[in-house]
C-alpha cells in the first residue's frame, strides 16, 4: 500500500546527536538503492554536493548548515581568530561546490554569523549554538515547505493535470517539498491530481527521484521524456506547470534545472500557467536579473556516458552541459513562497516579502 507519511517524512539529511554523525541519503543510487552515507571531512562534503549525492537548493542549504557544525567541531584550537578563519575557509570550499543554488551560500553565512555572535563564549557554547542554528534552519525549511505546499494546492482543482520538471520533493528539500508538495497534500486529502514528470536529462532526476517519490506516495504520476512535454500540453492533459527553483532574481527571473525555460516557453504557447515554488531563502534580492545568475557547467561525460552501457558519442565530440537555465519572469504566472503567492510585477511583489516584518 502507498505510504505518504513514509515519503514526506523521509530523512534525506539526518544528524545523529548521540553518535555525533551527519548522514545523507545518497540520491545518486536511487531508485534502485536507498542508502545513507556519512559525511565527515570537507572533501567528502564537497564531493557529495558536487556529485549530487545531496541535491535540491533547500536540501543543499540544510546539509551545508550541518556540515559547518561538523567542520567547526573538527577545528582544534582555542584561538578564536584562527578558528573563524578556518571555518570561513571551509565555508568558501563548500560554497564553490554548486554556484547556482543561493541556499548554499545563505546557510553558510548564517552559520558564520552564529559563530561570530558567540565568538566570546566557550568552545562548547559556540558549538552548541552552531548545532542549534543548523537544526533551526532544518526545522524552518520543514515549516516553509508545508506552507508552500498549501499555497500551491490552492492553485489546483480536482482532476487537474500538472507537468513538473526535475525534482522538488522531499528528497530535494524537507518533508513535502516545494513544487511536489501540493501533489502530496492533494493525495493526503483524497484529491486527484494527475502529474506528468519530465525525465529531466541528463541526470534523470525526474525519472529517478520525482516519479519514485510520487509513485511511492500513491500519486497518479506519468513519466515522460523531456521532448514529450509539448504533446501532453497540446493534448489538453496539462492545466498548470509547477517547478522548483535554485535562485530567484529580484525581477522574478528564476534559475532551475536545465530544460525549465523550454517548458515555460511551450506552456506560454498553449496558454498554460507556470508557477515557480520555493522558499524566500531562494530569493536573491541582490541579484537584479537572470543575466547575473551564475550557471554551473558540468562535465560533458554526463551526456555521453552516464546511464549508458556504452558511450553514446565519440570520445572527441565536444559537449555543452549547463546544469541550469533561466526562465524569464514574463513566462511565470506566479512565484509561490511560504509567505504567499507573488504575482507580476515581481520587482514589487518580491520586494514586499522582505518589507513585511511579520
Amino acid at each position: 500500500m502507498p505510504d505518504i507519511t513514509a515519503v514526506t517524512h523521509a530523512q534525506n539529511i539526518r544528524y545523529d546527536r548521540k553518535a555525533e554523525a551527519l548522514y545523507i541519503i545518497d540520491q545518486t543510487l536511487l531508485p534502485g538503492e536507498e542508502k545513507e552515507i556519512r559525511l565527515q571531512t570537507i572533501d567528502e562534503m564537497v564531493e557529495a554536493i558536487r556529485a549530487l549525492r545531496v541535491r535540491g537548493a533547500p536540501a543543499i542549504g540544510i546539509c551545508a548548515a550541518y556540515c559547518m557544525y561538523v567542520l567547526a567541531k573538527s577545528i582544534r584550537t582555542e584561538d578564536r581568530p584562527t578558528f573563524l578563519k578556518r571555518l570561513s575557509d571551509y565555508g568558501q570550499k563548500l560554497d564553490a561546490a554548486r554556484p547556482t543554488a543561493v541556499n548554499l551560500g545563505w546557510a553558510i553565512r548564517e552559520m558564520m554569523r552564529t559563530a561570530l555572535e558567540h565568538v566570546h563564549d566557550t568552545r562548547g557554547q559556540m558549538l552548541d549554538a552552531l548545532y542549534e542554528r543548523a537544526v533551526a534552519i532544518h526545522e524552518d525549511d520543514i515549516a516553509k515547505c508545508r506552507a508552500i505546499s498549501e499555497y500551491g494546492l490552492s492553485l489546483l482543482k480536482e482532476g487537474d493535470g500538472v507537468l513538473t520538471h526535475c525534482n522538488a520533493g522531499p528528497l530535494a528539500t524537507s518533508r513535502y517539498g516545494t513544487a511536489q508538495g501540493p501533489f502530496l497534500l492533494a493525495a493526503e486529502r483524497g484529491m486527484h491530481i494527475r502529474v506528468f514528470a519530465d525525465e529531466t536529462r541528463p541526470l534523470l532526476q525526474g525519472a529517478r527521484l520525482t516519479s519514485y517519490e510520487l509513485q511511492r506516495a500513491g500519486v497518479d504520476v506519468t513519466l515522460i521524456c523531456d521532448n514529450m512535454a509539448s504533446i501532453v500540453m497540446k493534448n489538453g492533459w496539462v492545466q498548470a506547470c509547477f517547478v522548483g527553483c535554485d535562485r530567484v532574481a529580484a525581477n522574478g527571473d528564476t534559475a532551475n534545472k536545465i530544460g525549465t525555460s523550454g517548458v515555460a516557453i511551450l506552456a506560454k504557447h498553449y496558454g498554460i500557467p507556470v508557477y515557480v515554488l520555493g522558499p524566500t531563502s531562494t530569493i536573491d534580492m541582490a541579484c537584479p536579473d537572470g543575466d547575473h545568475i551564475p550557471i554551473e557547467e558540468r562535465d560533458g561525460e554526463e551526456i555521453k556516458t552516464m546511464w549508458y552501457e556504452k558511450p553514446m558519442a565519440l570520445p572527441e565530440v565536444k559537449c555543452y552541459n549547463p546544469a541550469f537555465d533561466v526562465t524569464d519572469h514574463e513566462l511565470i504566472a506566479g512565484i509561490v513562497t511560504e509567505k504567499g503567492i507573488c504575482r507580476p510585477p515581481y520587482t514589487k511583489s518580491l520586494k514586499a516579502l522582505f518589507d513585511d516584518k511579520k
